[in-house]
């Protein structure tokens, strides 16, 4: 058994849109504050991946950094991929294939319309837009990464900090 968890990234700021490219968009602190119940979630329910793949996106990587802390995955074990920014449902694929079998889970940090297209391979009905700091959880009934696009999943939860009010 695999498990994928795609992970929109936080709320960044618009603020310095004018001063700074997009791809260097820092986080909200309110996007911070949505992703701790987030992160309350993923705890509660020993939800922890042994690898996180992120855009070199700031908001990305700092999304990334953040739950890697919260969840005590060593850093060492978040891989930045700068192709995630604009990256396609294939180039996605792409990022686990050749993951060493031995390891069970990963987690994907990126942007949208990405990552809710990528999603929507498994969602029934599918979403529109899946909203910062969302989090999808799918299993797939392979013991090999290489087969995730033909095996069979199924998604676990999709969270996002509206639907944890009480976290």
């Amino acid at each position: 058994m695999k498990t994928l968890y795609i992970l929109r990234h936080a709320k960044s700021s618009w603020a310095s849109v004018e001063q700074l490219p997009d791809h260097e968009r820092p986080l909200l602190e309110e996007g911070k504050k949505r992703t701790r119940k987030l992160i309350n979630y993923l705890l509660q329910n020993e939800i922890k991946p042994e690898l996180i793949v992120s855009s070199t996106a700031k908001r990305a990587s700092e999304t990334a950094g953040y739950i890697a802390s919260a969840l005590a995955v060593d850093h060492a074990q978040i891989k930045l991929v700068p192709s995630l920014y604009n990256a396609g449902s294939e180039h996605i694929f792409n990022q686990f294939i050749d993951l060493d079998d031995s390891m069970n889970s990963l987690m994907i940090v990126g942007h949208n319309p990405s990552l809710t297209n990528f999603v929507n391979h498994w969602l029934k009905p599918q979403i529109d837009w899946l909203p910062t700091s969302g989090l999808v959880g799918i299993e797939f009934d392979t013991a090999h990464w290489e087969e995730l696009p033909k095996a069979n999943a199924k998604v676990k939860f999709m969270v996002y900090p509206k639907l944890l009010k009480g976290q």
